[in-house]
């Protein structure tokens, strides 16, 4: 328990950590827009890759589950 409470803790860190730098990078007037849109996209689409791989994984695993049960 104490190991998922310290992960816990290390993800809301590192996620506080990112949000700060891409309120500053995507508030800054000196970043040009181009910039601003190709970083929004990279990370619009590893987001969505992720969403995608756990989804896959989550199915995958329920579908092993159900076969290793004999049903009735």
């Amino acid at each position: 328990m104490l190991v998922k409470f310290s992960f816990g803790l290390i993800i809301v860190g590192v996620l506080v950590l990112i949000g700060w730098a891409l309120k500053d990078f995507f508030g800054d007037p000196n970043v040009p827009l181009l910039l601003r849109i190709a970083v929004g996209a990279v990370g619009a689409g590893f987001i969505l890759l992720l969403a995608a791989v756990a989804r896959d994984r989550l199915s995958k695993s329920r579908n092993e589950k159900n076969k290793e049960e004999p049903r009735w």
